[in-house]
């Protein structure tokens, strides 16, 4: 049986949880890993050091998605595909009764699910189940999740909601952003909006999500301020929003449908705002000008502006100290007047080389400024800028 099957992942991993007293040892160590290495092999055959070394170092990594994560179980594909704690509790908000969590890996969704839920949790890979158990008694809820190995559609959920984590690692090298590629598939997929009772479907932010499902709610979860998930909410589960972009940990969301709200275009104010990457990838720019105020820089731009000062979480906002046009010269020029020495250069639609771009700025102040190079009314300008600081809702 080769080395790395999951039966085999089953054996080490029992080994490792024999041997926990490993984990003390190197979180404890403050010498050289070679030394560490040399040392622990002395009471512990080869095969369980590397286990324990991966696992400690996913910990380590996994400490900011997971509370508890000093004390869990992890493969490097487990970790990279789990949902984080909070996302997954924001979720499992809208779940009662039993669900059914379908391609529940090592159990980020499952943990959270079991929180205020009953949960049967189906997974293919045996060596996944084993992680999962073992983490449902890192969280104490173990008593609530039941464990199947099994392929997805092999089971059915009968009256049951259900959540599903498809694999985008279709055997193919590296993750799929197309939907295509999951499995289960998106036949599955559009079969269990079809006849299940309501759930959720997890799905990555970038994938080709627009367009593959019918009467459904789609929402794009940032966690502080990066985009982590789009969740495809079917049935009773559904909201009456078409897209809905929420905010992590604040819970804030907007939502509506993209095709509804009118474009605002304007020359830029005093402020300029950089909305939320769920805001975006939700397509609801246009309604969080129509509610707040906003007007873009243009059509083709998600960059926003306003006259008077706007707070709002779901927006970073910068004071505009320069319009410029896109001519080296002048950006230099204006650089070399200030007292600029550091900056960010953030651009959406036009392609900016930034190493090579900030290389060439005379940087010899001590202020910090942010570049924005954006289309305005059509035309690509630089706009030089500062931070926004210590106003309420303004990340």
């Amino acid at each position: 049986m080769p080395e790395d099957s999951p039966v085999s992942e089953c054996r080490l991993v029992r080994r490792l949880k024999e041997s926990e007293e490993i984990f003390a040892q190197i979180e404890h160590w403050t010498g050289s890993e070679l030394r560490l290495q040399r040392l622990l092999r002395t009471d512990y055959p080869d095969d369980v050091v590397r286990a324990a070394l991966t696992l400690h170092e996913l910990r380590v990594r996994a400490s900011t998605r997971f509370s508890r994560a000093s004390g869990m179980w992890f493969d490097r594909v487990g970790l990279e595909q789990a949902t984080s704690e909070s996302v997954a509790r924001h979720k499992a908000q809208r779940f009662t009764g039993t669900v059914m969590d379908f391609c529940s890996g090592i159990g980020g969704d499952s943990i959270a699910l079991a929180e205020s839920c009953d949960v049967v949790a189906i997974d293919r890979n045996i060596a996944s189940c084993l992680r999962l158990k073992l983490n449902t008694d890192v969280y104490g809820v173990r008593n609530r999740v039941r464990i199947i190995c099994a392929r997805a559609e092999t089971v059915s959920p009968g009256d049951l909601p259900v959540h599903v984590d498809p694999d985008r690692r279709s055997g193919r090298r590296g993750r799929s952003l197309r939907i295509e590629d999951c499995r289960p598939d998106l036949s599955f997929l559009r079969e269990m909006i079809r006849t299940a009772r309501g759930g959720a479907i997890k799905l990555s932010p970038a994938s080709n999500f627009p367009g593959k499902f019918d009467d459904v709610e789609i929402e794009l979860v940032s966690l502080h301020g990066e985009c982590r998930e789009a969740t495809i909410w079917f049935g009773e589960l559904a909201g009456s929003a078409t897209y809905r972009a929420t905010l992590l940990p604040s819970g804030e969301s907007i939502s509506g449908d993209p095709l509804e709200s009118p474009t605002h275009v304007g020359q830029p104010g005093r402020f300029v705002y950089d909305p939320d990457p769920a805001v975006v990838r939700a397509g609801l720019v246009d309604r969080l000008v129509e509610q707040l105020g906003f007007r873009r820089l243009d059509s083709a731009e998600e960059y926003l502006t306003s006259d008077e000062l706007i707070a709002s979480s779901f927006v970073q906002a910068f004071e505009v100290l320069a319009n410029l046009p896109t001519s080296d010269r002048e950006v230099r020029q204006w650089i070399r007047r200030s007292n600029i020495g550091q900056v960010e250069i953030k651009c959406r639609h036009i392609r900016v080389a930034m190493e090579s771009y900030r290389r060439r700025l005379p940087l010899s102040g001590r202020d910090s400024a942010v570049i924005i190079v954006a289309r305005i009314a059509g035309r690509a300008r630089t706009l030089v800028c500062r931070r926004v600081a210590g106003q309420p809702g303004v990340v």
